[in-house]
């Protein structure tokens, strides 16, 4: 495809990916608004994580192999905060007054929208599909504020629903106004599992544990019918559900959350890989995504489980990934 459209290749999971061309180092637009106001103020709403040794990954026999869950191994980190949830459209929106940023999004002119949600008259806004994953339309205009299109406006009723149609350079021009980082995938996995070991969700073993939907993912044949079982068709506000042990909600479903690691399947069974505060290899193609969202179904993209993991190009956007940030506790 041309750099104004969506790539036509194998994207990862239940996202869709830009081929652009684009790298970092080649972006433009950047922001350099300065970091708001440190102490209580800027961690309001992050829990203090002691750190320390955890097991990482999973040799779970329903992950994919291409993804490099496993194997298990020990890792030790540093005490950090973490968000308490995904950022959401509210903290985006007073990040965006203070520094007039323009995601990248915007500057293309088009971000992808699942198939549901493009309203009758924003259709004729649809550039393209995705030929692998063809319920993912390229549609003029969507972006943060406008999620499904021009016709749709997440200010009206979703302030407290996870931003979405933010790429990862976007995220960490948040995170660098906010005073904060994205998290590592370690630190990532660590907060989500709440300190319970090797099990394959943030609650424990079972998807719905005495029939308690305890996140926002597909329910149905996807993606042809949602049904909502879980209460939701798209995003759910970011306090949706029980928080895990450690007080973190939504670390599965909902929305993908970027991390910053470079992805990579098979980086961290090199001898390069460091077990202490591990932060990914130097460079790469994709940054990692980890948790999921709600269009994760077993029956396709079962990534909802607290091991697993997905990769996006840093200038992709979607209408299913967003983030939290984390902040160094020695801060």
């Amino acid at each position: 495809m041309s750099d104004d459209g969506p790539t036509a290749g194998d994207p990862p999971c239940c996202s869709a990916s830009r081929d652009t061309g684009e790298t970092d180092a080649t972006r433009d637009a950047s922001v350099t608004a300065e970091p708001t106001s440190v102490g209580k103020v800027r961690t309001t709403g992050m829990v203090r994580l002691d750190g320390g040794t955890f097991t990482m990954g999973t040799d779970d026999g329903v992950g994919f192999p291409q993804d490099g869950e496993g194997p298990p191994r020990e890792v030790t980190l540093d005490p950090f905060l973490v968000d308490r949830h995904a950022v959401t459209v509210r903290e985006f929106l007073r990040f965006v007054r203070d520094t007039d940023y323009t995601t990248d999004a915007e500057r293309f002119g088009w971000s992808f929208v699942f198939q549901d949600f493009v309203a009758p008259e924003d259709e004729s806004g649809v550039l393209d599909s995705v030929a692998a994953t063809p319920w993912w339309l390229a549609v003029e205009g969507a972006r943060w504020f406008r999620p499904e299109g021009p016709s749709s406006n997440a200010l009206d009723d979703r302030l407290d629903h996870p931003v979405t149609h933010v790429s990862h350079r976007d995220a960490v021009a948040y995170a660098d106004w906010a005073g904060k980082r994205l998290p590592t995938e370690a630190e990532w996995e660590f907060a989500a599992r709440g300190g319970l070991a090797r099990k394959r969700y943030a609650w424990g073993e079972e998807l719905t544990p005495n029939g308690e939907h305890r996140c926002n993912v597909w329910q149905g044949a996807f993606p042809d019918e949602d049904t909502a079982a879980d209460g939701y068709h798209g995003t759910a506000p970011v306090d949706a559900y029980e928080p895990n042990d450690y007080g973190l909600f939504n670390v599965s479903g909902n929305v993908w959350e970027w991390c910053a690691d470079w992805f990579s399947a098979d980086y961290h069974t090199t001898d390069d890989y460091s077990r202490e505060n591990p932060s990914g290899p130097e460079s790469g193609d994709a940054r990692v995504m980890r948790g999921g969202s709600y269009l994760c179904h077993d029956s396709y993209c079962n990534r909802y489980r607290v091991a697993a993991r997905s990769q996006n190009t840093p200038d992709s956007s979607t209408g299913n990934i967003g983030f939290r940030c984390v902040v160094d506790a020695g801060e």
